[in-house]
């Protein structure tokens, strides 16, 4: 196992007893905020250092015992006994802090921006799209996330062209991030007489949500459109007669709003272009990067099929880590965890890699 970094480990320690102190002593209500919000992020990996420091010393206790002459044999037997348990121990605490110290993206805790669209099967497509979006909805709901639902254009035969919707809590970027781009279903379609089997599929973008500080957009970058929506689309554009197009001049990126509210509208269009503009920045400068550190963002290629729910045997393949389950019904009613898990362990041990490697 790589040696873990003693050094920052001391310097991690102190920090997270110097802001125990300050919040000891009553600072103010904001500054006390601020506080609570590092004690939380330091907290496990405190832990974890002070567990793994107190097994290292009853690691060297027992081995002293065993090397001294002088100790019985009585003693020497327990301290056998001990000695592998222990051992096991250290070395478990070792590897999960060493996962713990691996570099964070900065992203993980935002909240996201969830963009599911049709791609190529027409309303089978669309159908498939609106059970992505459904499968995300019940996920969250099991990690007590809110889910809303910013636009949405629905297919003629059901399911969704496009859905786009924000999803807040808890680290979600961290446990999303890697479901981005291409979902592939193979399935009978209700309306195929034949019964042959259809492959369809769906994009999925998830963006980390940025605030005003992560990006910044000059007015005179953008140009905004107001006009009245018309056409098909759904409900959400047929209620609504002010519809807004932002366009950010730079790089091309266009949003569309059209919602009841033109207020609501271009807040709404602004967030999205934020998301997506900070998606493209950490894209650029991850491109920049060596591999070892661009791993440690690894969002995803989104024109790569990454996933494919196969109806017929039940089947749900992650091609990325070659994990298959037969519980295809259970992951689309939101049984994500092992997946998502398996993708996050994947991704760490290619940072561990990276790291050794130096």
């Amino acid at each position: 196992m790589t040696e873990l970094p003693r050094e920052r480990m001391d310097q991690v320690l102190k920090r997270f007893e110097m802001i125990e102190a300050q919040m000891a002593a009553g600072p103010s209500p904001d500054e006390y905020v601020k506080l609570a919000s590092e004690y939380s992020d330091l907290q496990q990996v405190a832990d974890a250092i002070r567990s793994l420091r107190k097994a290292e010393d009853e690691l060297r206790d027992l081995e002293a015992m065993l090397a001294d002459k002088s100790t019985d044999a009585e003693m020497r037997e327990l301290a056998e006994a001990d000695l592998e348990t222990v051992e096991e121990r250290v070395e478990k605490l070792r590897a999960d802090l060493q996962l713990l110290l691996l570099p964070k993206d900065e992203a993980d805790d935002k909240n996201v921006i969830l963009e599911i669209r049709a791609g190529t099967g027409g309303d089978e497509a669309a159908l498939f799209a609106g059970d992505l979006f459904r499968m995300y909805e019940r996920y969250a709901a099991e990690r007590g996330w809110r889910v809303e639902v910013v636009s949405a254009s629905e297919g003629e035969a059901g399911g969704y062209k496009e859905i786009i919707a924000t999803v807040s809590g808890r680290g979600v970027f961290s446990r999303l991030k890697f479901e981005s781009g291409v979902h592939r279903v193979q399935r009978v379609p209700a309306t195929e007489a034949q019964g042959r089997i259809h492959t369809s599929a769906a994009t999925v973008a998830v963006l980390p949500e940025a605030e005003e500080i992560d990006v910044d957009i000059r007015t005179e970058d953008l140009r905004i459109d107001t006009m009245r929506a018309s056409g098909a689309g759904g409900q959400h554009v047929n209620t609504t007669d002010s519809a807004v197009r932002i366009t950010h001049i730079p790089t091309g990126i266009v949003v569309m709003q059209a919602e009841k509210s033109q207020h609501q509208n271009r807040a709404r269009a602004m967030q999205i272009l934020r998301a997506r503009l900070f998606d493209a920045q950490r894209t650029r400068a991850d491109d920049e990067r060596s591999e070892a550190r661009r791993l440690q963002v690894g969002t995803g290629d989104r024109s790569e099929r990454i996933r494919t729910y196969n109806f017929p045997q039940g089947r749900v393949t992650d091609h990325r880590i070659n994990l298959t389950l037969y519980k295809l019904d259970r992951v689309l009613e939101g049984e994500l965890d092992e997946v998502i898990d398996g993708l996050i362990s994947d991704h760490q041990s290619k940072l561990l890699a990276a790291t050794a490697d130096g």
